[in-house]
């Protein structure tokens, strides 16, 4: 998901296609190494017992959990900021993405096993806040047309999409216990293909076709929604009708918010 996923989703700029695929390669090994080590730390401070950080399964996947929140931030930026502004980012991005999820979890007790609020929420508010400083003006003017897709660019990035869209189910389910697994497997494949049909119908209705930055994007918004109460859901019918609204909310905002700005 971190490096096909994000990777080729976001060679949907026709003008930074390989720029796309390619610092989100390196920027997310790095980030990825450098997790391991960071949001363990903040852990333990929070639990107030240093001990060596081990290396498991677990460890692994919290890292290449905070380098997709670093490509979700990346995403933001595409485009305006380079490898050396992006690398000095993301480093300041792990350090309080360790410290963020350390508060919610040690202090709250906050539930979020998919991520909804410590990966995609997080990454998306840093990488807006950080858009700010990156010439945002000019980029909403976007006077040279660079920050539009292509037919190629957009057809490629559509391995992205459907990469995303096949793997969520298992990348909301990585560190849960494993008698919550098969639940929050089938809570993600029905709130994912609900926010697809959704997102595609709206789509439909606003443009009369399928129009591909909301294919892209809105159709796995149902994967993200369902991150946070993807283990607490019973009902088939509630994770449907989250990805449904998902769907509906990120395609509109995909074809009116964006135009406004």
């Amino acid at each position: 998901m971190v490096y096909i996923g994000y990777g080729f989703l976001m060679v949907f700029l026709k003008t930074h296609s390989w720029t796309a695929v390619g610092f989100n390669f390196l920027l997310s090994a790095f980030a990825f190494q450098i997790a391991i080590l960071i949001v363990p730390f903040w852990h333990m401070v929070f639990q107030n017992k240093f001990t060596r950080i081990p290396l498991t399964v677990e460890t692994m996947v919290t890292g290449d959990f905070a380098a997709a929140a670093c490509m979700i931030c990346y995403g933001a930026l595409l485009g305006k900021a380079d490898l050396f502004q992006m690398w000095l980012l993301l480093i300041f991005l792990v350090i309080f993405y360790g410290l963020n999820e350390g508060i919610g979890v040690e202090v709250f007790g906050a539930v979020d096993k998919g991520g909804a609020m410590f990966i995609h929420t997080f990454g998306a508010y840093f990488g807006l806040t950080a858009s700010y400083f990156f010439q945002s003006g000019k980029a909403i003017e976007d006077k040279e047309q660079r920050a539009v897709g292509g037919y190629t660019s957009q057809y490629v990035a559509m391995a992205g999409t459907i990469f995303l869209y096949l793997y969520w189910p298992s990348f909301n389910a990585a560190l849960a216990p494993a008698i919550s697994q098969q639940r929050i497997i089938v809570n993600t494949a029905l709130s994912i293909s609900a926010s697809c049909i959704c997102a595609c119908g709206t789509a439909r209705l606003i443009h009369g076709r399928l129009d591909m930055e909301i294919v892209l994007n809105a159709t796995i918004a149902g994967g993200v929604i369902i991150a946070a109460c993807c283990e607490m859901i019973t009902d088939p019918f509630a994770s449907i009708i989250l990805g449904s609204g998902s769907g509906i909310i990120s395609a509109l905002g995909f074809a009116y918010l964006s135009k406004a700005l």
